[in-house]
């Protein structure tokens, strides 16, 4: 083996993994190492699981009671003031919430990618390995290989027997070709049946890439559903929709519940596969132990040139003794052809034999060597243990930022649900007589045919089409003068006695003061009380309700 050999060295978070507490259902603790089929073992992965449904039990708890306090609490009202910072904190939940969450989504399409990469680089070196495998297990078939070889020997052999009779040298080169085969057909009955071992790999790898071709798909989606909620979420604040606030509130639940759900699988996934990569030539020993040899899986998973090659001696017998078969066809060719002319046939029939097994001698050589399977080996331990395990440890942090991200958005909406429902309740308390209210303004409009008032703009341009009006006398400077004109132009209107008073010192007798002011300009109001009696007299009762 070159210097440049690559060792599999397990990486640091698998031994960090393969600390983390193996307690079973009983609570009592466990041995971390990589057992699968033991019950123990199974229970102490499902321990993390359950350990993941205890965290979304008090997150739901927590929850709950959070909603409960807020719909219990007593609803005092506030001004406005005291209203901004509530908001403000409404905001600032939701904008942190959906930062989160789309750092969290960033980080799971990372994650479920590595997880993706790990696990086809373990099933494309299975399938490497497999046909490395299956090639051995063809060329050490003895039935196939050398069932051939044996049978077409011995007839070429029996006849030349029958030829070089009268010579008793070549016939016992012939007898010591036969012992050769034999010989070889020996050493590769010696050699490990790969049959025995039961080892599908392609199978394996076959429902390796189902079972992971769905688990991406999963994610993919969960990924997709929790960009979905965060505009909802978005959208609901935004637009104050009740209904796209209640949708979000639902799917968030479900949401949070997957997220701390796949978190629990993760961290049993992680674990389990930690404790493989840390030991992992142990538990491959453990499941062909009796079937292949130790030094022939210490040869494969190391690749060690301290090493010997198991198959070296059989291959090199075997290798000997397709040489010294060769020799002795080419000096029968030589020297028995031209004395016995029909034995050439034969002896060609053999040399075509011997060049075919040597053929297949150097195939099984290559195939043998360590340095094929411990690529595959090295390359299913850098998918599993590095990719997968790193990509595994990626998608955990998803789940807990996921989970973080919505329990803030399920704290944050009640509170934008009671900012919504108190601006509709501020809206349903404006006093119905209260002019500038839209509804009244809405009722007024349709009660507009059973009015004889006219508008502001026709009694101006009225005004400036009659040339006959002569000019206002000057009206009364004192207060109550002033309150008689507008009183008198209004007809006595309580609806309209909210006017500003003109020229009087004291404050208007409304609240909605500076709200009339901002409708009538003063140039509007110095028009309605500098009508005189001639000018009421001519329009009638038109300003009057």
């Amino acid at each position: 083996m070159s210097s440049s050999r690559v060792d599999y060295v397990a990486p640091w978070w698998t031994y960090w993994l393969h600390t983390f507490p193996h307690i079973n259902l009983s609570f009592q603790p466990v041995d971390n190492t990589f057992h699968p089929e033991q019950e123990n073992y199974q229970q102490s992965l499902l321990f993390v699981c359950c350990m993941a449904a205890a965290a979304l039990g008090v997150n739901l708890l927590c929850l709950a009671v959070y909603l409960g306090c807020l719909c219990c609490r007593r609803k005092d009202e506030e001004d406005e003031d005291s209203k901004k910072p509530t908001s403000c904190c409404v905001t600032w939940s939701a904008v942190s919430a959906g930062l989160v969450t789309c750092v969290a989504v960033g980080v799971g399409f990372y994650g479920n990618s590595e997880t993706n990469d790990g696990v086809y680089q373990l099933t494309y070196s299975l399938y490497n390995a497999n046909n490395t495998l299956g090639g051995v297990d063809s060329l050490l078939q003895v039935t196939t290989t050398m069932g051939s070889m044996k049978s077409g020997l011995h007839q070429h052999l029996a006849r030349l027997d029958e030829i070089f009779a009268t010579r008793g040298d070549y016939v016992q080169t012939l007898q010591f070709m036969q012992q050769m085969a034999d010989n070889i057909i020996k050493q590769l009955l010696g050699l490990p049946d790969w049959a025995r071992a039961d080892m599908d790999l392609a199978s394996v790898a076959d429902l390796t890439a189902s079972v992971e071709y769905y688990r991406w798909l999963a994610y993919l989606l969960l990924l997709i559903l929790d960009l979905i909620i965060c505009l909802l979420a978005c959208l609901g604040l935004a637009k104050q929709s009740r209904w796209l606030l209640t949708t979000m509130m639902l799917c968030g639940v479900l949401t949070l519940i997957l997220s701390w759900a796949s978190l629990g699988a993760e961290l049993a996934t992680a674990v389990g596969t930690s404790d493989f990569c840390v030991a992992p030539d142990k538990y491959i020993m453990s499941q062909v132990k009796g079937v292949v040899g130790t030094d022939i899986l210490h040869y494969y998973i190391y690749c060690n040139h301290t090493l010997s090659n198991p198959y070296q001696q059989p291959l090199t017998l075997f290798q000997r003794s397709l040489t010294t078969m060769q020799i002795q066809i080419q000096g029968l060719l030589q020297f028995a052809v031209p004395l016995f002319p029909t034995a050439e046939r034969d002896l060609l029939g053999i040399q075509r034999l011997l060049n075919t097994s040597e053929a297949s001698l150097h195939q099984l050589t290559a195939l043998l060597d360590c340095r094929g399977l411990n690529k595959d080996y090295l390359d299913a331990m850098v998918g599993v243990c590095y990719d997968g395990v790193e990509g595994v440890l990626y998608l955990c942090l998803f789940s807990i930022l996921a989970a973080c991200a919505f329990t803030v958005m399920l704290c944050a909406v009640p509170k934008a649900w009671t900012q919504i429902a108190s601006r509709e309740q501020d809206y349903d308390d404006i006093d119905d007589e209260d002019p500038f209210n839209p509804r009244r303004n809405g009722m007024a409009s349709q009660n507009q045919n059973q009015t004889n008032m006219h508008s502001l703009c026709s009694y101006s341009s009225s005004m400036g089409s009659q040339n006959s009006l002569q000019p206002p006398p000057p009206l009364s400077s004192t207060p109550m003068g002033d309150y008689t004109n507008q009183h008198a132009l209004f007809g006595g209107n309580p609806r309209y006695e909210n006017v500003p008073l003109i020229g009087r010192g004291s404050p208007p007798p409304s609240v909605y003061t500076q709200q009339y002011r901002s409708r009538y300009s003063p140039s509007m109001r110095a028009t309605y009380l500098s009508m005189t009696d001639q000018q009421s007299r001519h329009f009638g009762n038109d300003f009057q309700a």
